[in-house]
């Protein structure tokens, strides 16, 4: 009989609870989404699907062991909002396509000939450091909701809305909250 050689770090506690910290939070945690009076319009088929790529994605990223766990639905999700706003540019709009065409393979959906993509609407390295980044922003604010829900119940608060996203900084108003806390890409 041979002994399998036990491996040589075993995850601390805190990296265990971390982890179901995550695995938690992907179905509790509230949509991400930029701030705007459109925020209410994103279609619902689109925000039952969030919790599985969120799954999904914690998965992929704990067996890879980098990057975050926030998909290209999740990504178009934010972006919808944005995008009735004002016209985008060239850059948020192949941003906005890709994700599109990404979360629609994910819900196993036909996309349209005119929305699919093609090599001119690819992503580069720059748009896909940009989509990464705002990943990254989606991430440390599911994070921030987090953190602060569990705060709220430790002392007894109950949250006033499920979307923490919508609660302003406390000492600034919508415009400057808009401008702090979203990524320079939009």
């Amino acid at each position: 009989m041979t002994l399998m050689p036990v491996s040589e770090k075993q995850p601390s506690k805190k990296e265990q609870d971390g982890w179901i910290d995550d695995l938690i939070g992907a179905l509790t945690d509230p949509i991400i989404v930029f701030p705007s009076p459109w925020q209410d319009d994103i279609p619902k088929e689109l925000k039952e699907q969030i919790p599985l790529e969120r799954l999904i994605m914690n998965s992929k990223v704990m067996h890879e062991g980098k990057g975050v766990p926030v998909g290209d639905l999740e990504a178009l999700v934010y972006m919808f909002p944005r995008t009735m706003e004002s016209p985008l540019t060239d850059e948020q709009n192949r941003l906005y396509f890709h994700c599109f065409n990404e979360a629609m393979k994910f819900m196993r959906k036909e996309v349209p000939d005119d929305l699919k993509l093609t090599k001119r609407t690819e992503l580069n390295q720059y748009e896909m450091r940009q989509l990464d980044d705002l990943k990254r922003f989606i991430w440390d604010r599911r994070v921030k909701a987090r953190k602060e829900r569990a705060r709220g119940e430790k002392l007894g608060r109950v949250p006033e809305s499920k979307n923490e996203s919508k609660t302003p900084i406390s000492g600034t108003s919508k415009k400057q909250q808009a401008q702090i806390t979203q990524p320079k890409f939009f």
